[in-house]
């Protein structure tokens, strides 16, 4: 038996279907419109300077950080915890990497294996604490948080900001994919190649879920809307892609950060403890009656949140290509806010990473656009606070009206 298929004929109709769409799924959608808005406002405002391939480029590297720890953030949200520590382990993570990799001259990828290592221990230490020991997260991590900064200081007390010569470590957070060999097109080919596969991949998926919800007798929208929908979504990642390729490639910045997202989607959204995380997060109470084991999936969700931390403090001491003491300052305010603004509850049990990597954007955007317009630090502290405050005024009163 099909779906039910919301018709609608002619321009009026799928009009109508669309304006309904958007009025009952705006918190979805907001997020979406909110970063239009702004890349659209900060593109006139730099006579076109935002949009340019390599400040879209820049943009991406920085973000990169943010939203790995975002990511993170967003598990821990969703079960009603928080983890104010993110940025000093970071920091700290990224003081690490840079010793390992100076002092003691550990190949690159075993000193990150090693500094992922010690961020699962963290996790495990904190996450500890608050299943076990029943200290409230609040409390574990604002302690992490002092904790990890005075480690970062100790860490660093004695050389200063290190400068890491290595280039391979460097070009996590400042390099290309490379071009395909004996290939010269005036464009970077591979990625061109990438943004196709990207492309099909996210058709493949949209007809997919589509079919599930048919096959269940869920409502769907009309062809017209989801044909308007698919294609807006593509033409999207279609002029990123050539925007990249005409430039210099895509960063590995994006490869690195597309591979947690995938994980951590296919994860929430397709395995049991995915499940257990949303349940946990909606009534831990229930969960734990209908045997989901509560103390493991949040052990879990901090030993996941540390590791995250660790693999951001090595993007971020990679995109500055040295290690300094100031390194996690703030970092999980913008981890929390991008969280929040890409519709994760501040009740619990609701979140999207994918929804989350747009709430990074959103607010990485926001700190490259004043960046170029010569904005000073005060104000731009202010302005992402009022956006921060008005993403969840507006996810709490959606809630209730739908409530």
């Amino acid at each position: 038996m099909k779906g039910k298929e919301q018709t609608g004929t002619g321009r009026p109709g799928i009009i109508r279907e669309s304006a309904a769409l958007l009025k009952s799924n705006i918190r979805d959608y907001m997020m979406y419109i909110a970063l239009v808005v702004i890349m659209g406002f900060f593109t006139i405002k730099t006579h076109g300077g935002f949009i340019q391939a390599r400040n879209i480029s820049n943009l991406i590297n920085q973000a990169g950080y943010v939203a790995v720890l975002a990511i993170g953030m967003t598990l821990i949200l969703i079960l009603k915890h928080i983890d104010l520590s993110v940025g000093y382990v970071a920091g700290f993570s990224g003081a690490v990497a840079a010793i390992l990799l100076t002092k003691y001259s550990l190949n690159v990828w075993l000193s990150i294996l090693l500094v992922l290592l010690l961020g699962l221990a963290i996790g495990f230490y904190q996450g500890t604490l608050v299943t076990r020991v029943k200290v409230p997260a609040f409390v574990t991590t604002l302690a992490g948080m002092f904790i990890f900064r005075g480690l970062l200081n100790l860490t660093l007390q004695e050389t200063g900001t290190i400068i890491i010569p290595d280039a391979t470590f460097n070009a996590l957070s400042n390099g290309f994919i490379p071009a395909l060999p004996g290939v010269s097109a005036g464009v970077h080919v591979l990625t061109l190649l990438i943004g196709a596969v990207a492309i099909v991949l996210m058709v493949f998926s949209m007809v997919q879920d589509r079919r599930n919800k048919q096959k269940y007798n869920f409502p769907v929208t009309s062809m017209p809307v989801f044909l308007i929908r698919m294609v807006f979504i593509a033409a999207i990642i279609a002029a990123i892609v050539w925007l990249l390729a005409a430039y210099a490639g895509l960063p590995w910045t994006a490869v690195i950060v597309a591979a947690v997202l995938f994980i951590y989607n296919f994860m929430l959204n397709k395995t049991r403890l995915g499940r257990y995380i949303y349940g946990i997060g909606g009534n831990d109470q229930a969960a734990e009656l209908s045997g989901v084991n509560v103390r493991k999936v949040t052990l879990f969700a901090f030993c996941s949140m540390s590791v995250l931390a660790s693999l951001a403090g090595v993007l971020y001491t990679s995109r500055l290509q040295s290690a300094t003491p100031t390194a996690g300052l703030g970092f999980e305010l913008d981890a929390i806010a991008s969280s929040y603004i890409g519709g994760t509850a501040v009740s619990g049990g609701v979140g999207k990473v994918t929804n989350t990597i747009i709430g990074a954007l959103v607010i990485m955007s926001l700190t490259n656009g004043m960046n170029l317009m010569g904005v000073d630090i005060s104000y731009q502290y202010i302005v992402k606070g009022i956006i921060f405050i008005i993403a969840v005024a507006f996810d709490v009163t959606t809630r209730m009206k739908k409530g």
